[in-house]
C-alpha cells in the first residue's frame, strides 16, 4: 500500500527547479542549528510534555529503553524549515501536482537532502496511525549485516536514531536522519511535500536514508506490516523483531 503519488514522466529541467526554489544555502542552515541547542530544548520539552515509550517492555526493557523518556531530544519545541523559504510557493500554486512533485524531487538531488511526496489521503491515515503508534525499530542492511534504527514519530516529524545509541543516550541522543511533512498543499493539489535532512552523513547514506523513510511508511501504510507496529508499541510481550526481518526479506543473522 506504500507508494507515492506521482510517478516521474520525465526529469525536469534544473533551471525549473531553480526558478522555483529558493536559494541552495538555505537548504544546509537548518540542519546544523537543529540539534546545537539539545539540552536546553530538552529542559523544556520535558517540563510540558511526556511521550511515553511504549508500556510492557519486557523483551524490549534489556535493549535500554525507558519507559517514560519523552520524544528524543525534545523534538517537538524545534521549528522547521517553513516552506516559503524552500520554496516559492505563489508560483507552486501555478504548478500541476505532478509538475510540483517533479520539481521538489529534483530541487533535492545531490543537497544531503531527500524530497519526496505523497497524496492526502495516505498522509492521513499516516497521521492516523503515527498518532496510534509512535515507535519503531527498522533494520538497515549494511555490508554482510544490519544495523537497527529506532524509530520516532511525532508528526509532522519523524525521526531515525542508531538504536545503540538510544540505548546509551536516550532522549540526549541525536537522530541521524529527520523527515518533516508540508501540508500546504493537501488541500488544493492533494499532495503533501516530505524533506528528508541527513543528520550525520557519516552515518547515513542519501540512499540508505530515503529507504529508511520509504520503509518506515510502508510498516504504517501496508495493513499487514502494521501489526507488526501495533505490536511493538501495544503487545510488546508478543514483538519479535525476526518478524520485521521477515517482512523486509532479510535474513535472520
Amino acid at each position: 500500500m506504500m507508494h507515492q503519488l506521482i510517478s516521474k514522466v520525465s526529469r525536469r529541467a534544473f533551471s525549473s527547479v531553480g526558478s522555483l526554489c529558493r536559494n541552495a544555502s538555505c537548504s544546509s542552515i537548518v540542519t546544523k542549528n537543529y540539534f546545537s541547542t539539545i539540552s536546553a530544548l530538552q529542559r523544556q520539552f520535558e517540563s510540558t510534555q511526556k511521550v511515553a515509550v511504549p508500556s510492557n517492555l519486557l523483551k524490549w526493557g534489556s535493549l535500554g529503553f525507558c519507559r517514560t523518556l519523552s520524544f528524543a531530544t525534545g523534538f517537538a519545541p524545534l521549528q522547521r524549515k517553513p516552506l516559503e523559504s524552500i520554496l516559492d510557493v505563489d508560483r507552486a500554486k501555478n504548478k500541476s501536482p505532478e509538475e510540483l512533485a517533479d520539481i521538489w524531487d529534483d530541487y533535492h538531488l545531490g543537497r544531503g537532502h531527500i524530497g519526496v511526496s505523497m497524496n492526502a489521503k495516505l498522509y492521513h491515515l499516516l497521521e492516523q496511525r503515527t498518532a496510534d503508534c509512535r515507535y519503531f525499530v527498522i533494520p538497515l542492511w549494511k555490508g554482510s549485516g544490519y544495523t537497527t534504527m529506532f524509530l520516532q514519530v511525532q508528526m509532522p516529524y519523524m525521526l531515525f536514531t542508531g538504536l545503540e545509541d538510544y540505548k546509551a543516550r536516550g532522549t540526549q541522543a541525536a537522530p541521524y536522519f529527520t523527515a518533516s511533512y508540508y501540508k500546504e498543499f493537501a488541500d488544493s493539489k492533494d499532495l503533501v511535500l516530505i524533506r528528508g535532512e541527513v543528520v550525520f552523513t557519516s552515518k547515513l547514506s542519501d540512499e540508505e536514508a530515503k529507504w529508511l523513510l520509504e520503509t518506515a511508511q510502508s510498516f504504517y501504510l501496508n495493513d499487514v506490516r502494521y501489526k507488526l507496529v501495533e505490536r511493538f508499541n501495544k503487545e510488546t510481550r508478543e514483538f519479535e523483531f525476526k518478524d520485521v526481518l521477515q517482512a523486509l526479506e532479510m535474513p535472520i543473522l
